[in-house]
């Protein structure tokens, strides 16, 4: 899957539908469960490799690398968007 490349100054909202479509590719995630609040642990039963592989979504709709810290303190959905904003400000 060749996902188009985000830019800086892209909206949650366009994050959090990119989000939402990964999820629900990747996970099988139901779209509306995806949230801002939504923990991705607890909330949508991801596990660690889960939240690997969200990373290296991630990763290619930013274009950047990610180091594990950057993904270490990441919890919500929202959490996942800040790092986005981070990753795409670099």
């Amino acid at each position: 899957m060749s996902a188009m490349m985000m830019e800086a100054g892209i909206s949650d909202e366009a994050i959090l539908d990119r989000l939402r479509d990964v999820l629900r590719d990747t996970f099988e995630i139901d779209p509306a469960r995806v949230t801002p609040s939504a923990q991705l642990f607890t909330d949508l039963e991801l596990d660690s490799i889960d939240a690997v592989d969200l990373a290296i979504h991630v990763q290619e709709m930013t274009g950047m690398r990610i180091k594990p810290e950057d993904f270490k303190s990441v919890r919500t959905v929202g959490d996942v968007i800040a790092t986005v904003h981070t990753l795409l400000a670099r």
